[in-house]
């Protein structure tokens, strides 16, 4: 199968503007769907709450379109070599799922492509699309890369900060920490004991540590992973502060953190054992479920706290793209099913199965912010968050590795901050020259 064309001449909105009417007939889905009904598509999902969301929510759109979705469900940690390994064989994939950190990748290998080939047809583009309804921080940190849009968000998280506001209440606090500080010299001392903990900050040895551990404690304190040339600036004094307060964090965590991943973590809290952690949103549904949460009725969340360079609160999440390897058949039908699951339309259905969407919309709905209490939370965060909290270039998998190794060794304490930052600098310095982002080869772009 060779690669399709990834240029397109008309603007998205020209194109959704031309898009509301398919040969003088109003769109609809069904219409649209009836050339690729009996398509399969290929396409990856998560073990997470907002893909079972989707999957109970399919029946009716294959229903509509005859088109056939067929999952294959990996792990996180999988789900990126898979996905490479496939688009490198010339594979079965006909949708990509990629994270904030895989835009890069996938779109400067043309394993995806550009959205407007779809939104510019008019048989295919719903009117209803409305790309103004999408935050704009997630729409374009999630599926844009060097002013191309790619995918629509899909499963999108920011981190909050969950606390047990019985805990809270019983040491004495009417409410969360405002700021790290606090958090650590305030709550720190009065929540840990006993078997409980004040903290915890998912650290294992995967992404886990370098983007929810790592990265958590860099942009608060006026860090970075790199300076505006591109060079380390982990050994800045701002960096180095983030850096230490995480190792003076260690005392009001559980022993063996550096082990915790986000199950230990967010089972940690929801068994009580924990005051408070700071996950992704996604994390929402299993702690407020009283089948798999002790402290549902305890459930407080806020957003994280604030560090001296304000509040950087993490940013994570999905979208779902077109795979350039499918035909156009396939292609076709991968749009209609990835346009259908991030729709305005869904949106609430999909909220209410436990996803969390990237629409603007469904957050204004009456209700909708008392029902899920962290939408107040969440709707702040992705006002001004940071896109490259993680950088987004194609070699952020390389330069994880090492953050990875040398951000354990600091937490353990097998170097000191100082000496791991150095050598995490020089190794992803190393990566960085070898690409060809300080001879000009590449654009000094995240």
């Amino acid at each position: 199968m060779k690669l399709k064309s990834l240029a397109r001449s008309l603007a998205l909105a020209t194109a959704l503007t031309f898009g509301s009417m398919s040969g003088g007939h109003a769109w609809s889905l069904e219409e649209a769907a009836k050339p690729y009904a009996g398509t399969t598509v290929d396409v990856v999902f998560l073990l997470r709450p907002g893909y079972e969301a989707i999957e109970a929510m399919l029946p009716e759109f294959e229903k509509q379109t005859g088109i056939k979705i067929n999952i294959i469900k990996h792990p996180y940690e999988n789900a990126l070599g898979e996905q490479v390994r496939d688009f490198v064989a010339g594979g079965d994939l006909d949708a990509a799922l990629i994270d904030l950190v895989w835009i890069g990748n996938f779109a400067e290998n043309d394993w995806v492509v550009p959205i407007d080939k779809f939104t510019s047809n008019a048989e295919l583009a719903d009117p209803e699309l409305d790309m103004d309804d999408f935050f704009p921080l997630v729409l374009n940190a999630f599926g844009g890369w060097n002013g191309k849009l790619y995918g629509l968000p899909l499963d999108n998280y920011s981190g909050l900060l969950f606390y047990n506001k019985c805990m809270l209440k019983e040491a004495g606090f009417d409410g969360p920490p405002k700021t790290w500080q606090e958090l650590k010299d305030v709550y720190g001392p009065k929540l840990t004991g006993n078997g409980k903990f004040a903290y915890a900050l998912q650290s294992k040895r995967n992404e886990t540590q370098s983007a929810d551990s790592f990265a958590r404690v860099l942009w608060p304190f006026g860090g970075s992973f790199l300076d505006k040339d591109f060079k380390s600036n982990l050994l800045s004094p701002e960096s180095q502060a983030g850096l230490k307060f995480r190792q003076e964090l260690l005392p009001i965590m559980p022993e063996g953190i550096v082990a915790y991943d986000h199950a230990e973590t967010v089972n940690g809290f929801a068994q009580g054992d924990i005051a408070m952690i700071t996950e992704w949103s996604a994390f929402y549904s299993s702690v407020k479920d009283s089948k798999t949460s002790k402290v549902a009725d305890c459930v407080g969340i806020a957003p994280e706290p604030s560090g001296p360079a304000g509040r950087k609160p993490a940013l994570g999440g999905f979208s779902l793209a077109v795979a350039s390897q499918a035909d156009e058949k396939e292609q076709a039908a991968a749009y209609l099913f990835i346009q259908w699951a991030t729709s305005k339309a869904n949106a609430k259905e999909y909220l209410e199965r436990g996803g969390v969407p990237a629409r603007k919309s469904v957050y204004e709905l009456p209700g909708i912010a008392e029902k899920f209490d962290f939408v107040p939370a969440l709707v702040e965060s992705w006002q001004d968050g940071v896109p490259e909290f993680r950088p987004r270039f194609a070699e952020w998998p390389e330069i994880t590795e090492i953050v990875q190794e040398w951000g354990t060794k600091i937490m353990l304490g097998e170097v000191s901050t100082e000496e791991g930052a150095k050598e995490l600098g020089t190794r992803m310095e190393a990566v960085l020259e070898k690409a060809g982002y300080y001879d000009g080869k590449k654009p000094l772009a995240q």
